[in-house]
């Protein structure tokens, strides 16, 4: 605990000295005081997933002595227009940050309305003059999970239970497949859709459904610990998301994605306090944070990458994954998983060999990977 308390103050030092001195010669709120900024979440903050990590980004940020933050949680995407109108005329908002994908529209109109304001929207691709994007991808960590899944199954089939089918938690999917394959070709990554983000009910009856079906290690995309709950009742391993998720299941939580928002927001809003980013000139920011940014982690809890309790188990495969990680961290970064050649399930080349998916095909994939099995809407 100490140590994380530590690397968070270290992070707040260094906002709060790159905001000052930047501060020195711009001045932007100098004559304002305090940022007031507020955050709208799809979940709640009690969800330990994707919620909960942008709220724990958050509670960083208020850290700050020149911030002020707000918050606003289980929005429905429909109603993120009003949510953010409200944080601009009732709470006073000079920033908001919107986090789902499903808020891209709602915060691009919002956005149009209130050219005097700033809004940065997560996992979207629609910018304004004063709307950026950002995001902090796990399709690298995704593969890393899977190159354990693959080592783990016994019976061949790995379950994963997805939220919607858009085109990040298929990149997700895909990344996690093609690293099942890479250690185990014959293996299959057997999907089904809750067609919800937060709701432990549904994900129960879908990871009961995948063991049913023979499934023996799990991975997925739902905002709530619930799928290794259900794993670890059987004893089988499981991939954390977005939050860490080992205390829920020490002896059956291999890994996971862990996520650092505070590394976005912490400059994003420096930048803001400086003057550098305004509500003029926002149209072409875009973070994209991956493992050689800091912006995500392999964990199955903050510093440990893998769950020492499966380190013998995973064998070579082990040294595999540790291998690929730093060279994922690498600033060149000589190794990606997206890179060819690469066929999707009907055995079409979609990746060349020689070559790698670029930015926007990573943003935009639809194609199921080999070893995907399941509905696939909108597959090519």
């Amino acid at each position: 605990m100490q140590g994380k308390e530590n690397y968070m103050r270290k992070r707040i030092f260094i906002a709060i000295v790159f905001a000052v001195f930047a501060f020195a010669s711009v001045g932007a709120f100098a004559a304002e005081g305090k940022l007031k900024v507020g955050f709208i979440y799809v979940g709640p903050i009690g969800d330990l997933g994707w919620s909960h990590a942008h709220n724990e980004a958050r509670l960083i940020v208020e850290e700050l002595p020149w911030v002020d933050t707000v918050y606003q949680e289980a929005v429905p995407e429909a109603k993120v227009q009003s949510s953010i109108e409200r944080m601009f005329r009732q709470e006073g908002c000079d920033v908001v940050f919107t986090t789902s994908f499903g808020f891209m529209d709602g915060t691009y109109a919002a956005a149009q309305r209130n050219p005097e304001k700033i809004v940065a929207h997560a996992s979207g691709f629609k910018r304004l003059p004063n709307m950026a994007t950002y995001m902090a991808d796990f399709y690298q960590i995704y593969y890393l999970n899977g190159l354990m899944a693959g080592a783990l199954t016994k019976s061949g089939k790995v379950g994963y239970v997805g939220a919607y089918p858009i085109p990040e938690v298929k990149r997700h999917i895909d990344a996690f497949a093609i690293g099942v394959r890479e250690v185990n070709p014959k293996a299959e990554v057997n999907v089904r859709w809750i067609y919800d983000w937060f709701n432990p009910t549904k994900a129960k009856e879908a990871t009961e459904a995948l063991i049913s079906e023979g499934c023996d290690a799990f991975a997925f995309t739902e905002d709530s610990p619930t799928v290794v709950q259900v794993a670890a009742e059987k004893g089988l391993p499981s991939f954390g998301h977005y939050s860490p998720m080992y205390d829920f299941s020490p002896k059956t939580v291999v890994s996971g994605q862990l996520v650092h928002w505070d590394k976005f927001y912490l400059q994003f809003l420096a930048m803001v306090y400086a003057g550098v980013y305004t509500n003029k000139n926002l149209q072409d920011v875009d973070y994209w944070g991956l493992l050689r940014e800091g912006a995500v982690e392999l964990g199955a809890k903050p510093g440990m990458p893998i769950n020492p309790a499966w380190k013998d188990k995973l064998g070579k495969t082990y040294d595999l994954v540790m291998k690929r990680l730093e060279q994922m961290k690498d600033p060149q970064m000589p190794f990606d998983p997206f890179q060819g050649p690469v066929k999707d399930r009907k055995g079409k080349v979609v990746i060349p060999s020689g070559s790698r998916a670029s930015y926007g095909e990573l943003l935009g994939i639809q194609w199921a990977a080999q070893g995907v099995v399941g509905a696939w809407p909108d597959e090519p």
